[in-house]
């Protein structure tokens, strides 16, 4: 039976997909799914739907997803358009390089380029998964484990419970619990990049940094970078540099006196910024080696579970809900046959997210470059064109559908 909890509409299948993991990936796996006709079955570790972290960037290849998902005005009322993304040099001030993010970017692309809070976009998708009547929705349901048999995928649950369904994809992070029977490459590797982030009321912010645009300030080894939130009521901060401390999850409580020291040469507008947070919290930034298979019969993986990445270019959420609307078109497109579309769908995805991956460490890399290699960086990126947006194309086009 549908996990031991009847009532569910399996919509175009007699099982419903089961997903492990309730947060970004996951949700819009089941509302893509369901827009196809197909019912799933979220379950979710946490004892309530919810995101940590912060503030997180949408390219125009996420906002065209969210005009397939129906979502688009739901996110509008939501997240903050930046008029441009700016790189500055974090010790001398000096700009660095520009992209218009305004009216030319968005007849280039089109679509926009937006900044939204984690939660923001994850209430957007739950209000929609659970207005559908083919999304079924559990909490404290953490799935560890899972068998085949019979033609039907079984999810097992830390706490002895099992879940039926036709197939499975398991959504459930960097730290999946599914991956190692599929993939079986280990621990994420860490990066040895840590991150600081805070959120402040708009009210809380020294006018030497309060504007409409995307900043990013990088230095040798750091780089922060700040920018509003939610309609413009709320101002994101994430602070990195390299360290050696090592603390696995996002929600560590982080040493304002260390990140002082870190950013001690930094410029007075990033000065100003530290001055204003008494209680950061840190992650620790991990990724892994891109791979070209992450399905196994009836079980797949998506978003961070499949291709985690940096945050350097700003794209996981992003890719984890490309990896959706592809996934739930594929499904449609090859009949309901769960193997096929499995196989089809890692095969349509890994090279796109192994570029972001892989491209993400270099990004990274020119953030922090010093000396001689900062230099260089200024020199190469300073003459560019605000409105040549051709460097980021083979990202923000997006998936042909």
């Amino acid at each position: 039976m549908p996990g031991n909890n009847s009532g569910n509409n399996s919509g175009k299948m007699d099982q419903p997909v089961l997903i492990a993991g309730g947060c970004i990936g996951g949700c819009a796996a089941a509302l893509a799914l369901s827009l196809k006709g197909y019912a799933s079955v979220i379950m979710e570790q946490a004892e309530e739907f919810g995101e940590i972290g912060a503030g997180i960037q949408l390219g125009p290849n996420v906002h065209k997803m969210f005009i397939r998902l129906g979502i688009e005005e739901a996110i509008k009322g939501v997240a903050f358009y930046p008029n441009n993304i700016f790189m500055n040099d974090g010790i001398t001030g000096e700009r660095i390089t520009q992209v218009d993010t305004g009216e030319k970017f968005r007849e280039r692309f089109g679509a926009p380029y937006g900044v939204i809070h984690r939660a923001d976009l994850l209430d957007v998708l739950l209000d929609a998964c659970r207005a559908s009547d083919l999304i079924e929705m559990h909490t404290s349901t953490e799935v560890i484990d899972y068998e085949e048999t019979g033609g039907l995928v079984k999810a097992i649950t830390k706490d002895g419970r099992s879940f039926d369904g036709a197939a499975m994809i398991a959504a459930d992070g960097l730290w999946s619990n599914i991956r190692p029977k599929i993939v079986g490459d280990g621990d994420p590797r860490v990066s040895g990049h840590i991150a600081y982030r805070a959120v402040l009321p708009i009210d809380e912010v020294p006018e030497i940094v309060k504007n409409d645009d995307v900043v990013l300030w990088g230095g040798p080894k750091f780089h922060i970078v700040h920018y509003k939130l939610r309609r413009g009521e709320l101002f994101n901060i994430v602070a990195v540099f390299h360290s050696d401390r090592y603390e696995e999850g996002w929600d560590a409580f982080g040493d304002p006196e260390e990140l002082r020291d870190r950013f001690k040469d930094a410029r007075p507008e990033v000065q100003a910024l530290l001055d204003k947070i008494d209680a950061w919290k840190m992650w620790v930034l991990c990724d892994r080696e891109p791979v070209k298979i992450w399905s196994k019969g009836k079980v797949t993986l998506l978003g961070d579970a499949a291709h985690p990445m940096l945050q350097y270019l700003a794209a996981g959420a992003g890719m984890a809900i490309e990896d959706s609307v592809v996934l739930a078109d594929l499904l449609e497109k090859n009949d309901s046959d769960i193997e096929k579309t499995f196989i089809d769908y890692q095969d349509a995805r890994y090279l796109r997210t192994g570029r972001v991956q892989t491209m993400a460490r270099i990004y990274g890399e020119i953030y922090h470059a010093g000396n001689v290699v900062g230099e260089l960086r200024t020199q190469m990126l300073k003459d560019r064109d605000p409105q040549n947006y051709e460097g980021v194309a083979w990202l923000y086009d997006g998936i042909q559908q």
